[in-house]
């Protein structure tokens, strides 16, 4: 298995909404209020010129299989981001790629300052919430920020240890 991962590319947009499209449709969560129907999907590379804002892409055998990203969404505290955008192809799942994925994302979080890490899901995504609470990730309430994904049910976060 040859696996990299490495920063998102301009080249990379149709492919990684292509990806993140087909995921949600796979778990029936195609719907409004989701990156599915966000503009923003068909163009990440842009997106994540963002200052502390980092997306990775993850490549098997020189295939784009996925990918994960931090972002400052707006609203969230200032020490705060938020992990956006996790998404795998089926036929990766179960490899680990999507830990190193996390871990990556864990990483360059902490790296750039954040003491906290938000994410926004849905309870169909029953095998990432699995890992999100292996990592540390506890429920919230309620959202948190503005992602405009109104969609997502579920909000989590954690907090890194100083």
């Amino acid at each position: 298995m040859n696996f990299t991962l490495r920063p998102i590319e301009a080249n990379d947009n149709p492919v990684i909404a292509k990806i993140i499209r087909a995921v949600l449709t796979e778990f029936k969560v195609n719907k409004p209020g989701t990156v599915f129907s966000d503009p923003t999907t068909d163009r990440l590379y842009e997106v994540f010129l963002t200052e502390k804002s980092i997306y990775n892409i993850a490549e098997l055998n020189g295939e784009i299989v996925g990918g994960c990203g931090i972002f400052p969404t707006k609203g969230l505290p200032k020490d705060t981001c938020e992990l956006v955008k996790m998404y795998l192809l089926p036929h990766t799942r179960g490899k680990g790629i999507g830990k190193m994925l996390i871990e990556k994302s864990l990483e360059q979080a902490q790296h750039l300052g954040y003491q906290k890490i938000y994410l926004e899901t849905m309870p169909e995504l029953s095998q990432a919430l699995k890992v999100y609470e292996q990592y540390g990730f506890t429920y919230l309430s309620a959202p948190m920020g503005q992602s405009g994904h109104t969609g997502c049910q579920l909000w989590m976060i954690k907090e890194f240890n100083t």
